[in-house]
């Protein structure tokens, strides 16, 4: 009795340790890339690359916002140059300061059109991700639901295997501990139950194995194939951004260059002279000036005629102005009335003589014109009298 149990321990310990050997293969402790986790990796890395497609094109469009207020700012600043003082030497150095600052901020714009159109582009390639990625997720369910059967085989064989050593070991120790034989058989089915739920699940799981992997193979390809494709329109995306970025710089280099050689050309000769064409009076230098005898003959023929003065009768008021611009009524000589008394020849020398002191009276504030017209008449009054 004694040497049948020695015998059916030690078939026990050979059998344990095949199946111990057998399963550490299959299921092993838990590691970097275990429970069948590779199929939710590879999964959401696919989306993780949509993000990443939206992630540049915001990237871009910001980058295309700045370069968009650059170029503002530079059309600013060129429309300052244009208003700075137009006057003197340097005047012409501005006109080249505002062409160079006007062609940098039309290089700046013109890579914001490029980057729009990229942005476009990217938003295009997007959407067809989006597409792509819900047409693989359902093509991709069958192997979903074997990850998930392997899984949960992978589970209930470790749970089977935990549980069919704690009965072989706790059978193992009712032998030593010299049990009876009714509870060695008791603990004997629970070891043999324990045994064949442990195998059928090894069995399940080798079966949920094949299929895991066939589907995880194909499905694995197909997440590849996606990811490669990503990869090459990124990198499609990004060539095209670097490129135009690029072909800014050479167009900023230019205007660079040009606004050198212009400065380079703009010497001190060339400012000077192109002050004297524009603020210049006259290339023709003055000419000679003879002395020139008076003729007093044509002189004295050319002379204006010197304004008539006339004479105001003392108590009566001017008409108009002596000073005033009116020639007509200066030309033309004033007419007056002079009444002299006839001499009385009766009264003797002191009658003449007193008749004379009233002509005195009567005429001794008359102002005589100078010109010899009024002089002339005014000497036939005196005549006459």
């Amino acid at each position: 009795m004694l040497r049948m149990n020695m015998v059916d321990q030690s078939a026990l310990r050979s059998q344990l340790d095949a199946i111990q050997t057998m399963t550490a293969m299959i299921v092993e402790k838990p590691k970097v890339g275990d429970k069948n986790s590779g199929f939710d990796v590879l999964y959401h890395n696919m989306k993780h690359g949509q993000i990443s497609s939206k992630e540049l094109s915001d990237f871009i469009r910001e980058r295309a916002t700045i370069e968009e207020a650059y170029s503002r700012s530079m059309t600013k600043l060129a429309k300052t140059a244009s208003n700075c003082s137009q006057l003197g030497t340097f005047a012409p150095v501005w006109d080249v300061f505002k062409q160079s600052t006007e062609k940098l901020a039309a290089c700046h714009m013109e890579l914001v059109r490029k980057l729009q159109e990229l942005i476009k582009e990217v938003q295009k390639y997007v959407e067809e991700q989006a597409k792509n990625h819900k047409k693989t997720k359902e093509e991709v369910s069958s192997t979903l639901e074997a990850v998930q059967n392997i899984q949960s085989v992978s589970q209930a064989l470790q749970k089977s295997k935990e549980n069919y050593i704690n009965k072989t070991l706790e059978q193992e120790r009712m032998r030593k501990e010299g049990a009876t034989q009714r509870d060695l058989d008791k603990a004997g089915l629970k070891v043999k139950k324990a045994t064949e739920t442990y195998k059928s699940y090894v069995e399940k799981y080798a079966t949920a194995k094949t299929e895991f992997e066939q589907r995880m193979t194909e499905t694995a390809q197909k997440f590849q194939g996606i990811e490669e494709e990503h990869v090459l329109r990124m990198q499609e995306i990004i060539h095209s951004y670097c490129q135009s970025v690029e072909e800014t710089h050479i167009q900023i280099g230019e205007v660079q260059e040009e606004f050198v050689k212009n400065m380079e050309n703009t010497s001190v000769e060339s400012l000077i002279q192109k002050l004297a064409e524009s603020k210049g009076t006259g290339k023709e230098r003055p000419g000679p000036i003879e002395f020139e005898e008076c003729n007093v003959s044509v002189a004295t023929e050319g002379a204006k005629p010197r304004k008539r003065k006339t004479f105001a009768i003392p108590g009566r008021r001017r008409d108009k102005d002596t000073d005033s611009t009116d020639s007509e009524d200066e030309d033309e000589p004033r007419k007056f009335h002079v009444q002299i008394k006839p001499v009385q020849t009766n009264n003797g020398t002191h009658q003449h003589k007193a008749t004379i002191d009233e002509l005195k009276a009567s005429i001794g504030n008359i102002t005589l014109s100078p010109t010899p017209a009024v002089r002339d008449a005014s000497h036939q009054h005196t005549r006459h009298v």
